[in-house]
């Protein structure tokens, strides 16, 4: 997507720690977003098959074709306010529709339940959950794309403070996506589901809240670029605006059909994977030069190496969740657990606090009080981490829950990383684009040695430990740092000017196709337990062994390939970085 520059220049009044205040508008808007999007993906596979008696099998085809709808519709999205919306009217419809769909996916119904040899399922409230995904999808279609988008416009051309600024605003991502496992999947699986499904929502709200109030920080930057054409008339009374939002939820209810549906969205992915394989194949021969032609390949090669990596990575929300919840102890701290009745999590507090304090915290920089505004800021700070210590610590975690270590070890590795490139660029080592996502999916493989071992005590004593889970993450997060920062500036690097858009949607694309192969491999471990009898671990753990050491070797097998490749690619890549 186009990104016009801006030359605005920021006065003391208008900035806080250095940064735009805009920043924080989007920061807290992402955090919420992001809170509510993993709250509810925490919780998603453990409510299909515990709550609707789905079976492994199904719930995995809907995670799937959720997963690969959810990454595809930024496209869309993107588009859709680039041309004719504008960054602020994208945010806000896409937040309204999740807030939707979040309050929607709270309405449980009547729980399934065996009678004789059928299941029977409340139907009408099943039609209220795949119509409340259907929202959710549209809905970050909308804001996804367009709120990192402000934060680019937010700098004038070539401001230092830019990429601090991102950093400052990715870590809003993952701090949201830390706290939604940790409230969120505990709530849903310890009070009930729309209590889970609920929080999410409540989370939506708030960042919709934050976004509104604080549209004077954003100055103007997020408005449509001509705001004229969204007021003609293109289909009777209604105008372009209107007619986009109309379209919009006629969209919702085709999606709404295809969650129903989810072996047509996995067709509809391997066509449009043939189709794309095959527009680019006419585009290298018919309409590159010979560096042109070897960078697209050098960046198609990268998004294939993206792609596996992803495949690896999106069962942390389907086999290793179900894995957990069967076959793994959940507390990280026995005793401090083992005693503990169902509490609400303490994090709650700090991090609805959050907001109001940086809130109020920029409108006190404005009057010129920005200590007190700092210090405000960091009580609030310090207050979540003595929550997460004590939620981390004494609350009993539940499969949902521990997804949460995902996030939280990219906030923890992240300063890592942060210093090692720089530091490897200043002494002529770092590895650059190829080498990074060769590493990343060796170590994505690795990750799946832990649970391989996990899963083979697990069958000789009915269950393992936890830990063994911590481990997995921890090598994951170190190869999802090594990869996932290569993908969207290798797109802008890499390919001819001309189908930059082409190449950037390819890359949601591929990430969206990630999520349905993923899935795929995750039915591989499908166990239906029927109604009266145990679940036989021993069987169960070495279809969990078989399946992760299958994804060992996957990433293995394709980093080598990926090492091997390496010189071709930074020949190919003809000096970017």
């Amino acid at each position: 997507m186009s990104e016009i520059e801006n030359e605005v220049k920021f006065h003391p009044g208008e900035e806080f720690w250095g940064q735009p205040k805009g920043l924080y508008i989007c920061f807290f808007t992402e955090m919420w977003e992001r809170f509510s999007f993993y709250g509810m993906k925490a919780l998603l596979f453990l409510y299909l098959i515990k709550y609707h008696l789905m079976g492994d099998a199904p719930s995995y085809q809907l995670l799937g074709a959720y997963g690969g709808m959810v990454y595809a519709m930024p496209v869309i999205g993107g588009m859709l306010a680039d041309r004719w919306l504008g960054m602020r009217k994208a945010v806000v419809a896409g937040a309204v529709l999740l807030c939707l769909g979040h309050f929607g996916m709270a309405f449980e119904g009547e729980q399934a339940r065996v009678v004789g040899d059928e299941i029977q399922r409340d139907e009408g409230a099943l039609q209220i959950f795949y119509f409340s995904l259907a929202l959710i999808i549209a809905g970050v279609g909308f804001l996804k794309p367009n709120i990192s988008t402000i934060v680019g416009k937010l700098y004038p051309q070539n401001d230092p403070r830019r990429d601090g600024g991102f950093t400052i605003f990715y870590a809003g991502i993952n701090i949201g996506a830390l706290f939604a496992s940790l409230i969120c999947g505990y709530l849903g699986e310890t009070f009930g589901w729309k209590y889970g499904f609920g929080a999410a929502g409540i989370g939506m709200l708030l960042g919709l809240t934050v976004f509104l109030t604080g549209q004077k920080y954003l100055h103007g930057h997020a408005e449509p670029k001509k705001p004229e054409l969204l007021k003609e008339r293109v289909l009777g009374p209604l105008n372009r605006e209107w007619a986009i939002y109309l379209g919009s939820l006629l969209g919702v209810g085709v999606i709404w059909q295809l969650m129903q549906n989810t072996a047509t969205v996995s067709g509809a992915m391997h066509i449009m994977s043939i189709t794309l394989v095959a527009w680019f194949v006419w585009f290298l021969t018919k309409q590159c030069n010979r560096v042109e032609r070897q960078q697209m390949i050098a960046l198609v090669a990268l998004i294939l190496m993206a792609l596996l990596f992803f495949i690896l990575y999106e069962q942390t929300y389907g086999s290793w969740v179900a894995f957990t919840d069967r076959l793994l102890t959940k507390d990280l701290f026995t005793s401090a657990t083992a005693s503990a009745e169902p509490v609400v999590p303490w994090t709650i507090v700090p991090l609805v606090l959050s907001p109001l304090a940086m809130l109020m915290a920029l409108k006190l920089a404005g009057q010129g009080r920005l200590r007190l505004g700092e210090y405000l800021v960091g009580a609030v700070a310090f207050m979540m981490l003595i929550a997460f210590v004590r939620d981390m610590s004494y609350v009993q975690q539940t499969a949902g829950s521990l997804t949460f270590l995902g996030a939280f070890f990219i906030v923890a590795l992240t300063p890592f990383f942060a210093w090692l490139w720089p530091w490897l660029e200043k002494h002529g080592k770092n590895p650059g684009k190829p080498a990074k996502s060769a590493i990343g999916l060796l170590l994505g493989g690795i990750a799946f040695l832990p649970l391989a071992w996990a899963a083979h005590l697990a069958g000789i004593n009915g269950v393992a430990s936890v830990w063994w889970l911590v481990l997995a993450y921890a090598v994951l997060e170190f190869g999802e740092l090594s990869i996932s920062p290569i993908g969207l500036s290798a797109v802008t690097q890499l390919s001819v000017q001309r189908v930059v858009s082409v190449m950037m949607g390819a890359w949601f694309l591929a990430t969206a196709y990630s999520e349905v192969l993923a899935a795929k491999f995750g039915e591989l471990t499908a166990i239906d337990v029927p109604e009266g009898e145990t679940l036989d671990v021993a069987a169960a753990a070495a279809l969990y062994g078989d399946l992760f050491i299958l994804m060992f070797w996957i990433g293995i097998g394709s980093s080598v390939l990926a090492f091997i490749s390496v010189p071709l690619l930074r020949k190919f890549m003809h000096g970017v970085k």
